[in-house]
């Protein structure tokens, strides 16, 4: 997920043809306006979106940013969680300069972005313990089922297996042709609110598939203010 995001219009390549075509970026190295490095490219095959497209490593300055090429129309600027990535993610054409006076320009939104990150319960919960990670899963093992058996017969559905896993990508999953739902172990970290919210979601989804808005009138009408707890969690 990402924590936020900038948008801005791209202007059209030009000039020189840097950064010109599919996957090129241009850089070879050398000082930018502000007196930062901004060349020495690296290819990716990572994962997430820098795996999505083009995606090559650029240094603005003392900025580390990666600039994914692909078909959009505009320059998205994001601060990804939980380790505070910087991405822009630029059409194909668009030339470096622009890119890298973009980044420029954005630096005190970045810069502030990637404490807010830094400094989230999911950043936090990166660096903790075996033994804190073990105590996660043991609220969360004895506050969920309580809380799916309350749900379960107003919602008309039975969870036919609960998993706990200590997961950073999402709070939880449900499998509606086995009936199995996997709780994040890491909602001990959260208020209670927000452990009833992704039980009540997960349940939905052995009722409705996908999350179209069938799915959270659903939702809704389990938890009229489930918006809060999703706010809380950073969804």
């Amino acid at each position: 997920m990402a924590f936020s995001e900038w948008t801005t219009p791209a202007r059209p390549g030009s000039g020189s043809g840097r950064g010109r075509g599919r996957g090129a970026s241009g850089s070879r190295g050398g000082r930018g306006a502000a007196g930062g490095r901004q060349g020495g490219s690296v290819s990716s095959r990572g994962s997430g979106a820098a795996a999505a497209a083009d995606a090559r490593l650029e240094f603005v300055d003392d900025l580390e940013v990666w600039v994914i090429r692909k078909c959009v129309k505009n320059l998205n600027l994001r601060v990804t969680s939980p380790d505070a990535r910087i991405e822009v993610s630029a059409p194909y054409g668009t030339p470096d300069q622009v890119i890298f006076e973009f980044v420029r320009q954005k630096r005190p939104w970045i810069l502030q972005h990637q404490e807010r990150v830094l400094n989230s319960t999911m950043a936090r919960a990166d660096g903790a313990s075996k033994a804190e990670v073990e105590e996660w899963r043991r609220l969360v093992k004895a506050f969920a089922p309580p809380l799916v058996a309350k749900w379960e017969p107003v919602l008309g559905v039975r969870a036919q297996k609960l998993a706990f896993r200590n997961m950073t990508s999402r709070w939880g999953s449900c499998q509606p042709s086995t009936g199995r739902i996997c709780l994040n172990i890491r909602l001990a970290l959260y208020p209670p609110e927000c452990l009833e919210y992704v039980v009540v979601h997960e349940l939905c989804h052995l009722r409705v598939s996908g999350h179209g808005p069938a799915f959270w009138a659903l939702v809704e009408a389990c938890l009229p203010n489930y918006r809060d707890a999703r706010a809380k969690l950073g969804e």
